[in-house]
């Protein structure tokens, strides 16, 4: 039986850790809007995970200038961390061999338009194999529920986040990340629609990030999704600046689920 776990984030802008609040991430910097700015490099972060055995953590490269600070966490704990941002066919590689678990992908699947390239997919999975890349389908609410969005959020692609797109893309990956690009960051709630439509997923593990308030979001996650997609807390972790979660509950909430 599946049980939601606590994933937690190394968010990597200018080479900071950083908590920002991903709609306003954009090319030019303007309107950008920072929750926390770490004074701890991100070699701490890993250090921390690995010391409490906490799996599955993804470390997301916000624009350029973050690949130094990226490795120095991959060397804090070889094979405990997922990178992503900026993944490709010509690098995908050597992150795993730099330490990743796994990368993960977004951007280099579309075009610059942003319409779907399957054959992009099929050319990354079997360079790494699927067992060790993740497919980031972060997304933004429209009409008709959610479509992918890329260039950090800011572009949206011709694909729709449904349950058929799931099952479509779940055998060239291990498992899927997923943002709510409207809320992340806000602390704001949950998009607690998504994280239901995502429990009927069955394939593949998926984790669920965007507006988690407090620890007890661990729980309402799971009564959601039945279990079946883990949640990622970052502005809100003291270990973060923020106030409604601490970190030694999530590692004593997943204690409680091995």
């Amino acid at each position: 039986m599946r049980m939601t776990r606590f994933r937690p984030c190394i968010d990597l802008h200018q080479g900071r850790v950083k908590q920002i609040v991903g709609g306003t991430l954009s090319d030019d910097g303007a309107g950008l809007r920072t929750n926390f700015v770490s004074e701890y490099p991100a070699g701490h972060y890993g250090e921390l995970f690995r010391r409490d055995g906490i799996t599955g953590a993804h470390v997301i490269l916000l624009g350029p200038g973050n690949e130094a600070a990226a490795r120095e966490a991959l060397a804090a704990y070889p094979g405990g961390l997922q990178v992503g941002g900026g993944i490709n066919a010509g690098n995908a590689a050597a992150w795993i061999a730099a330490g990743a678990s796994a990368v993960i992908v977004t951007s280099a699947l579309f075009d610059a338009a942003g319409k779907f390239l399957p054959g992009k997919l099929e050319e990354i999975s079997a360079l790494v194999g699927p067992e060790k890349l993740v497919i980031d389908l972060s997304c933004r609410r429209d009409a008709q529920g959610w479509v992918v969005a890329m260039n950090r959020w800011q572009t949206l692609t011709d694909l729709r986040l449904d349950l058929a797109t799931l099952d479509r893309l779940a055998p060239y990956c291990a498992e899927f990340l997923i943002h709510a690009a409207d809320v992340e960051g806000k602390m704001a709630g949950m998009d607690e629609a998504l994280i239901t439509l995502l429990g009927r997923h069955t394939a593949r593990p998926i984790t669920y990030a965007g507006g988690a308030r407090d620890t007890g979001d661990l729980a309402v996650c799971e009564r959601l999704s039945g279990g079946r997609v883990d949640l990622t807390i970052g502005s809100a972790l003291d270990i973060y600046g923020g106030s409604g979660a601490r970190y030694a509950d999530c590692v004593a909430w997943n204690a409680g689920r091995r």
